[in-house]
């Protein structure tokens, strides 16, 4: 599970969080919205230990990241696509994630047969479409087998089949009892893919609950989504 409790984050004067809450459960797809600037990036960021709140805890199955025994084997992440060096090999910025985690070499042809990079893992990263920087991204995430992911716009850049792809994917990674936290600007694919929704704005929740009950009196998530920010999702976020 992840939670987070009543956490805020002030960057000098300015307030970027103001007391978030929310859970992310097993067996659960929940997906974090919000307009550009929202708050978004700053609560995973305090999610995983990159940045320290303010105030208040956020913390993965109770524990806070940097207290994690194991991290990579415990939640996987994905906040920047790939993150890899241009010049490295897509195996090879797999294998140092691995090597540094005591992870069995094993696992990095799993990850790479999972994204659908197998046959393109001895390319390098910078000759990579975007859509295979999300997906050796994901791998990356998926290299220790966690409970838990966080990802960041998982389907950016993909075409619709690598999309459909990624969506049964996480659907069936839930359906296992594993907790899923994920944001993205494409609101047709959120809703097909989540269970929960938290809507956050302004660096305020100001919704939060499962998708039907979020959606309840309105034509979709995406109208939904506006009604309560009064923003268009769009590829700003």
């Amino acid at each position: 599970m992840i939670e987070v409790a009543n956490v805020s984050k002030k960057y000098g004067p300015k307030l970027a969080v103001d007391g978030v809450s929310f859970r992310a459960s097993a067996g659960r797809v929940t997906g974090f919205l919000g307009p550009n600037g929202a708050g978004k990036s700053t609560t995973l960021r305090i999610l995983l230990g990159l940045d320290r709140p303010t105030s208040g805890t956020a913390l993965i199955d109770g524990r806070r990241y940097a207290s994690l025994r194991n991290p990579l084997r415990t939640v996987g992440a994905m906040l920047d696509g790939a993150s890899a060096v241009p010049e490295r090999r897509g195996i090879d910025h797999l294998r140092w994630i691995a090597q540094s985690n005591r992870i069995p070499s094993r696992r990095i042809f799993e990850v790479l047969e999972t994204v659908g990079l197998a046959e393109s893992a001895k390319v390098r990263v910078g000759k990579y479409s975007l859509g295979m920087k999300q997906r050796i991204g994901l791998a990356a995430a998926l290299l220790g087998n966690p409970r838990i992911l966080v990802l960041d716009e998982p389907v950016n850049g993909l075409d619709p089949e690598g999309i459909r792809t990624v969506r049964s994917f996480l659907r069936r990674y839930a359906d296992s009892g594993n907790t899923v936290l994920l944001s993205s600007h494409l609101m047709s694919e959120v809703a097909e893919t989540v269970d929960d929704v938290v809507i956050i704005n302004d660096g305020r929740i100001i919704a939060d609950g499962e998708l039907d009950a979020i959606t309840e009196g309105h034509a979709s998530l995406e109208e939904a989504f506006f009604t309560l920010t009064g923003s268009r999702p769009g590829r700003s976020w």
